[in-house]
């Protein structure tokens, strides 16, 4: 997938990574069907999970990525946060699971399988939880892991937070519900687009504007939008599908906002209060 535009003689290849999810598919279907003003860049889609997209940014591989909020802490010097493309779990998000009806207490000392050390549910469960015994398995294979016995409980992102109990699991916990109740109403960051700061003040803006307008164009034609993301719904029927975009392609996606962007700072400086991240980053974010 590739969008092909010039300006003058020179091309301006972005290369753009997002995993091979349905809702980044989604959210960059104007980009990936040239349906939308490119404004002279050349877009390269690079498809890596998210974990891989995470330790890329801490070398600056990408000039824009999808990351977890959490890896931003290890990449701030590198990447600006772009106040559209963000993942927010409104009073829902990543949750733990478990083999039986658990409640909340029964996770202390208990080994739960996790999808990253870097990732924002990572984060998430730390700042709920302290210190806990973990597993990193892959996040589609996190289910038939507990499922197995390998773990007591497992902690589930993207589409496993719709499909656990076709696997006989139980929710334990949403973290995207406890945080809405920690903090007042505010929504639990999970993913952000972030854009290398070595382009210049005018190219991140350019680049801004151009993703602002793709993710639009979805949330505008819903439908062939959508059509487009499911080759990347790993099985899903069309309606959960739907449901799961809906989830995390929305308003709080075409622009953050002031809440959105408190969140983040909200988050972050928790994470350093806890010891989980050394220090507070400085958030910056690119209109």
């Amino acid at each position: 997938m590739s969008t092909s535009a010039t300006q003058g003689d020179t091309t301006h290849v972005m290369r753009l990574g997002h995993s091979p999810d349905s809702d980044d598919a989604f959210m960059f279907y104007g980009l990936a069907e040239h349906k939308v003003d490119a404004e002279g860049f050349v877009f390269e889609h690079v498809l890596r999970d998210i974990q891989t997209l995470n330790e890329w940014a801490r070398e600056g591989r990408l000039e824009i990525t999808a990351i977890s909020v959490h890896a931003y802490a290890y990449v701030a010097d590198k990447y600006a946060i772009l106040t559209h493309g963000a993942s927010m779990g409104d009073n829902y998000g990543p949750m733990v699971v478990a083999r039986e009806p658990q409640g909340t207490e029964w996770l202390k000392g208990k080994k739960i399988a996790i999808p990253g050390t870097m990732t924002s549910a990572f984060l998430a469960l730390r700042l709920f939880l302290g210190d806990f015994e973990y597993d990193v398995v892959p996040f589609d294979e996190i289910m038939p892991y507990v499922n197995a016995g390998k773990a007591d409980a497992g902690l589930l992102i993207h589409e496993g937070q719709l499909t656990h109990g076709q696997y006989g699991l139980y929710e334990v916990i949403d973290l995207g519900k406890w945080w809405h109740a920690e903090t007042n109403g505010l929504p639990l960051p999970l993913g952000v687009n972030a854009v290398r700061r070595d382009l210049g003040a005018e190219t991140m803006a350019a680049l801004s504007r151009v993703l602002k307008a793709s993710i639009a164009y979805g949330l505008e034609h819903r439908a062939p939008a959508l059509a487009h993301a499911m080759q990347y719904a790993r099985g899903l029927e069309t309606a959960t599908a739907d449901q799961f975009v809906g989830m995390y392609v929305n308003d709080w996606t075409l622009d953050m906002g002031p809440r959105g962007q408190e969140s983040i700072r909200l988050f972050l400086k928790r994470a350093a209060e806890q010891g989980v991240i050394a220090n507070e980053v400085p958030v910056d974010f690119v209109e």
